[in-house]
């Protein structure tokens, strides 16, 4: 007779018996059913990344390749063939000392963009939960009005309000007949308004929507231990909000980055003696103006890798923090 087997015997049978009988490498047999799980979410992704590939991937692989020829309007009407130049527009492009000088005014632009879209986006958030119902209809449904606002009819709008003439800002201000657009750091400013004026929005909905989602019990426990409404953003809501903060902060810096016609309107093409140009206003002029297609295709490409490097550099930076993104 065998002798029975014993209890630790039995469950470890019981345990091969639903996971499946072993592999020579080691794997139960069900490690095919779990890759074939992990391929399902790409079947559901495929035909937003098709769309994405035909909207996005050939019309890059279109610029980088325009900027590695001579293409000008004589190439566009076939009156000279096209030549290989390789990296020779973008050595051009580094060799000019208006490019370094716009690159520097874009970026410090960009960044006090960014800067005062998300102080105003998060405060007008904060407010929202502070106000009763109708306030906060009226001031949702004011800023989705700017939001919406296209952004040439926005520039023109505040271009009239800072008239020189007519603008009612200098008159109740008293400046007289001050030109907002006339002095280099002004005409940015008032730039600078407009674009955060269309942009908080974004933020406020979004950052709103993250407050509601934070437990009231939390925010009340941090009220009760007598923080003040800045001690409770900044050590309780911002750190729970940070994965939101990713997304609106790595959006504006995208958006702002890359202006064009709030720019193009307000400084007439980019201010007196090109003092207020930014490197999709300077594209703009290389490639159109003066029908140096292949040398704007080069600012372009230049400016996508810019972002792509900033957005790479702030996600790793997040991950080091250990943040789930």
């Amino acid at each position: 007779m065998t002798a029975p087997a014993s209890p630790q015997a039995v469950d470890r049978r019981r345990v091969r018996a639903v996971r499946g009988p072993s592999r020579p490498d080691g794997r139960r047999g069900t490690a095919p059913r779990r890759r074939a799980g992990s391929r399902t979410p790409w079947l559901y992704l495929a035909p937003a990344l098709v769309v994405l590939g035909g909207l996005l991937a050939y019309p890059i692989y279109q610029l980088g390749l325009i900027s590695l020829f001579h293409y000008t309007q004589a190439q566009v009407s076939g009156g000279e063939p096209t030549t290989f130049e390789g990296f020779g527009n973008y050595a051009g492009l580094f060799a000019d000392e208006q490019f370094w000088q716009v690159l520097l005014a874009t970026v410090l632009f960009a960044a006090a963009c960014v800067v005062c879209t998300l102080a105003v986006g998060c405060a007008l958030a904060v407010l929202l939960t502070r106000v009763r119902a109708v306030p906060r209809l009226a001031l949702m449904l004011a800023a989705l009005g700017a939001w919406a606002t296209p952004a040439i009819t926005g520039s023109t709008v505040w271009l009239f309000l800072f008239d020189a003439d007519f603008g009612p800002v200098n008159r109740v201000l008293g400046l007289g007949d001050h030109s907002w657009t006339y002095g280099r750091f002004s005409a940015f400013f008032l730039v600078l308004l407009e674009v955060v004026w269309c942009s908080f929005p974004f933020v406020m909905v979004t950052v709103y929507a993250g407050i509601r989602a934070v437990p009231a019990e939390v925010l009340e426990a941090a009220a009760l231990d007598g923080a003040s409404q800045w001690r409770i953003w900044r050590s309780v809501l911002a750190p729970m909000l940070r994965p939101i903060l990713v997304v609106v902060t790595i959006q504006s810096v995208i958006w702002d980055f890359k202006v064009f016609t709030q720019i193009y309107v307000m400084t007439n093409g980019g201010g007196i003696a090109g003092q207020n140009l930014v490197l999709n206003v300077y594209a703009y002029q290389q490639a159109f103006a003066s029908s140096r297609y292949s040398l704007g295709a080069a600012i372009g490409v230049v400016m996508l890798l810019i972002l792509l490097a900033v957005t790479l550099v702030y996600l790793r930076l997040l991950r080091r923090q250990g943040e789930e993104l």
